[in-house]
């Protein structure tokens, strides 16, 4: 997959697509309906369009932390289902604050070149959310491009939502945030160096920062590994830890995974952790010894859990 930063000065091969439009935060099912619906609308590669920051984050700066994916786990998603082209674009003030038909003629015809564009039927863009989808149906009439709406879909009783999704992880419940997204939740990014603690207690830790996201149910998970780059790519299991680390006098959170029978140096490399299973809360211990015999049984249970699956 192809990541474009910018709808100017694009190569030709990077034009012409057929688009499905959106924040996708969670890439769920409701997103995956749309982009299907993109990949079906026309003889054409299959791009996505969606920005950076959310634009969430732009007007309501000074709010909790709300997204599922930072932009790299994104990525990894949709090219999982195929996207050839990801139209990243900055949202920024100049962005933002494009009247609906700018935003079509500017970014969506003279920039990329649009061939389709399909987006959810709770659509909105341009300056103050003004333009809905039927305005992009009208405009695309206008401006010689196909339109498809989708229809937002659920599981008989809900619409599928990053709210709800954002829910039950808060919850602790992967599994019931697997069936709305279509996959595990997962937490991408950066192995970074930490106080290798865990190492000296027979548990050496792959640790990722987790700010910016909606964080889960703070506590140990089964895990499942994909390690994305360097000699020792592949897929793994493991057990992780989500939270401050009340044993340590922790306060700021931190994603650190053990994986299973892992001898490799992972600094610097790429991973992308899926939580399979919430096995229990943080605990502050007696003693390490007492922490080390609980990490025990944790690894155990996942094991028991990840080989079930």
């Amino acid at each position: 997959m192809r990541i474009h930063h910018d709808w100017k000065g694009l190569p030709l091969d990077a034009r012409g697509a057929t688009v499905a439009m959106g924040n996708f935060d969670g890439v769920h099912l409701g997103h995956r309906s749309v982009i299907d619906a993109a990949r079906a609308a026309a003889d054409a590669p299959l791009g996505v369009i969606t920005f950076e920051p959310h634009p969430r984050e732009v007007f309501q700066s000074g709010a909790p932390p709300f997204r599922l994916m930072n932009a790299e786990s994104r990525a990894n998603r949709l090219a999982r289902l195929g996207v050839e082209h990801l139209y990243q674009l900055p949202f920024d003030t100049v962005l933002a604050g494009l009247a609906p038909e700018d935003f079509v003629r500017e970014v969506l015809v003279e920039g990329l070149g649009v061939r389709h564009v399909t987006v959810g039927a709770d659509f909105c863009f341009g300056r103050k959310r003004s333009g809905t989808a039927q305005t992009l149906t009208s405009l695309g009439r206008e401006f010689g491009f196909g339109v498809t709406i989708a229809p937002l879909i659920g599981d008989g009783q809900n619409e599928y939502s990053s709210t709800a999704i954002r829910t039950a992880l808060t919850e602790g419940r992967s599994r019931d945030a697997e069936r709305m997204l279509g996959h595990w939740h997962r937490i991408d990014g950066e192995v970074l160096h930490g106080d290798k603690r865990g190492r000296d207690l027979g548990y050496p830790t792959a640790n990722m920062a987790v700010n910016g996201l909606h964080l889960p149910r703070f506590g140990i998970y089964a895990v499942l590994i994909d390690v994305l780059t360097g000699p020792e790519r592949g897929s793994y299991t493991g057990v992780a830890n989500l939270g401050v680390r009340p044993m340590f006098a922790g306060d700021v959170p931190n994603f650190e995974t053990h994986i299973f029978d892992f001898k490799g140096d992972l600094y610097g490399e790429h991973v992308s952790v899926a939580l399979v299973e919430f096995l229990r809360p943080e605990m502050k211990f007696d003693s390490l010894e007492a922490l080390v015999a609980q990490m025990d049984q944790d690894s155990a249970k996942a094991r028991e859990i990840l080989a079930a699956r």
